[in-house]
């Protein structure tokens, strides 16, 4: 394509795009991705919705490449469990869980994306204070504190709408709700960006996701076997912990759940693609 792909041009400096480029690059996504889940004979589950998966031709037009991890599932099948496959940052924490892809995984990747397009930045930017390392959970707290206009791309230098701006932050932040039954459909996302449908009020608190309490034991049983003394005081650098062919890394203990899942969040936002089975 012939200006190449977004991440290039959000995070590698390549051109800045304006804002009405950068909206119009949302819209296209999600009218891909709502002809891929309702449009054809069969659902297509992308599984690996990214700014380097979006293409952008002479015109800026959007767009979704990249399907060599994509499934055909029946309309009416919810979600086919898997191997777990995709890019560390834009996974749903299900996936993550249980192996399942789904239409709301795969939005919850939009949403992500959307998110890097408002802001500018990565879902994951380690050179930053943990607080701010993740751009889900930074973009939350800024709608938690009311200070959801600070987080819009710098580089804009306040050239945006700020209607549609706001819009595109909440339909970001309502597509990866941690809990994939109240995320919208991808038609309920192109209505919002449409503004044919009203906002969502989302809680002022990011909600906590929730795991299969069977999966959770396993994982707490292995990491803690393997790394019965991994602290924080003790070990001031991340280690790598490997569940079978599961990689991720950790600078909290795994002692309780709390520090397991705090690892599952590393994993996510590392960055890196990845195929690995979840342990049975």
């Amino acid at each position: 394509m012939a200006n190449g792909s977004l991440d290039s041009h959000l995070f590698k400096g390549k051109t800045l795009l304006t804002w009405e480029v950068r909206f119009k690059i949302v819209q296209d996504l999600a009218s891909a991705l709502f002809y891929l889940h309702e449009e054809g004979d069969h659902c297509v589950l992308h599984r690996d919705i990214k700014a380097s998966n979006i293409m952008l031709d002479c015109s800026f037009n959007a767009k979704l490449g990249d399907f060599g991890l994509a499934r055909l599932v029946d309309h009416g099948k919810a979600s086919q469990t898997t191997h777990l496959a995709g890019t560390m940052g834009y996974l749903a924490p299900e996936c993550v869980s249980s192996g399942k892809a789904s239409k709301e995984s795969d939005v919850y990747s939009f949403g992500v994306v959307a998110l890097e397009i408002a802001c500018g930045r990565r879902s994951i930017e380690p050179k930053y204070e943990e607080s701010q390392a993740s751009l889900v959970a930074w973009v939350w707290n800024a709608y938690g504190s009311q200070r959801l206009p600070d987080v819009a791309d710098p580089k804009l230098c306040m050239n945006f709408d700020a209607k549609q701006m706001k819009c595109l932050l909440m339909v970001g932040l309502w597509c990866v709700h941690p809990d994939q039954h109240l995320r919208p459909s991808i038609r309920q996302t192109i209505q919002v960006l449409n503004f044919e449908a009203p906002l969502l009020k989302l809680p002022s608190m990011r909600p906590t996701a929730t795991y299969n309490a069977q999966i959770t034991t396993k994982i707490h049983t292995i990491v803690s076997t393997m790394y019965p003394k991994l602290t924080p005081s003790t070990n001031p650098h991340p280690y790598p912990i490997s569940i079978e062919n599961l990689q991720f890394s950790s600078s909290s203990s795994p002692s309780n759940l709390a520090g397991i899942f705090s690892s599952l969040s590393h994993l996510l936002d590392n960055g890196s693609r990845y195929k690995p089975k979840l342990p049975m």
